[in-house]
């Protein structure tokens, strides 16, 4: 069973909770505690105010059903996400939001564990621009046309400076383009360049990272004592996860080999290359193709074909009227059996159900 919730913030699911429950892992009454309601499942959400422009949030819950989440964007906090179980557990995600409608889904009978650093203006951009510069240049490029496409999308022209259109569109607290997806508003051009900036953004949890959570979750202070421990403890995880997204140690040659291939996959998604074609079409070996993908990107070549088909097959579920056949076969399924494997495996709901409850929030 699905649930749907139309929501105006994305907790708002959650009812008001008491610091002094049991369940947390420490607290104070200056926290802001959210509970899971009894009929969608049980669990938490902390959320710690370390100073005007940081907090720290921690989740810890599970459903007793599939819900979709519909939820209008008002204000545009970036955060560093860090997945403790569920899902993508031992994964860090960095998360920003430019003022769109979120549309997700939350799994029934998967415990949903992460903590959350939250950065709001003035500070926000600092961080922006931190992540920002740790991309390969290629990418970092990408990332410019996304905020250049926001930027017009909300003004109707763009200026010059990168650094100023990104700046206005993170600091427009109520975006025009609140109640509209991301799949909505972005041209296929650059909505297909999404899913390269989608693995730059999601990094390994490394021991170091994990060490920091474990002192974050285990905080022994109290007053602004605990204030600043948890907000040194904060920015010294999201100073380790902008470490982990340095340049993989591949030589000159091997490494645009790979951005090269990255390129070629979207580009074939109907009629994909094998990994000998494509090593030899970017005059390397199957071995320097996986691995060297791998170091770059997180996953492997079809892992990130995957990720390509599945991105443009949940936008054509919610924007256009193509049924899950040809859906499908649009993004290189000749088997609709197979084609929802694949969506469910990514996403937790069967396409025609997604394609549903989107046409219901739309």
């Amino acid at each position: 069973m699905v649930t749907r919730l139309i929501l105006e913030r994305c907790e708002d699911w959650l009812e008001l909770g008491s610091y002094r429950d049991s369940r947390l892992l420490h607290s104070d009454k200056s926290d802001r505690i959210m509970v899971c309601p009894s009929h969608l499942g049980q669990g938490y959400f902390q959320q710690i105010e370390l100073n005007e422009d940081l907090t720290l949030e921690i989740f810890d819950y599970t459903l007793s059903r599939d819900i979709v989440i519909e939820a209008a964007s008002v204000g545009n906090p970036l955060k560093f996400e860090f997945q403790l179980s569920g899902a993508d557990a031992g994964y860090s995600r960095f998360s920003p939001n430019f003022g769109l409608k979120q549309l997700w889904i939350e799994r029934s009978r998967h415990r949903e564990m992460r903590a959350a650093i939250v950065f709001k203006p003035p500070i926000l951009m600092t961080y922006f621009q931190k992540f920002m510069s740790h991309l390969p240049p290629h990418i970092y490029c990408l990332a410019e046309r996304v905020i250049k496409f926001l930027y017009q999308y909300q003004n109707g022209y763009t200026i010059s400076s990168t650094a100023e259109m990104l700046d206005r569109v993170l600091h427009n607290a109520i975006a025009p383009n609140a109640y509209q997806t991301f799949e909505q508003i972005l041209i296929d051009d650059v909505y297909s360049q999404i899913p390269v900036l989608d693995c730059v953004a999601r990094n390994p949890i490394t021991p170091a990272m994990k060490q920091v959570i474990e002192q974050i979750l285990s905080c022994p202070y109290q007053g602004a004592n605990r204030r600043a421990y948890l907000e040194q403890k904060a920015l010294k995880l999201v100073t380790l996860y902008l470490e982990t997204m340095l340049q993989p140690h591949l030589d000159k040659f091997d490494l645009s080999s790979i951005y090269q291939a990255e390129t070629i996959l979207p580009n074939q998604s109907t009629n994909p290359p094998t990994i000998e074609m494509l090593a030899r079409q970017i005059g390397t070996n199957r071995s320097k193709l996986n691995q060297g993908f791998h170091q770059v990107y997180g996953v492997t070549p079809y892992g990130y074909l995957r990720r390509c088909r599945m991105r443009q097959a949940r936008r054509l579920l919610l924007i256009s009227d193509l049924s899950v056949e040809e859906v499908a076969l649009t993004v290189g399924y000749r088997s609709r059996s197979r084609f929802a494997t694949a969506f469910r495996q990514d996403f937790g709901i069967n396409p025609k159900a997604f394609q549903i409850q989107a046409w219901q929030c739309a």
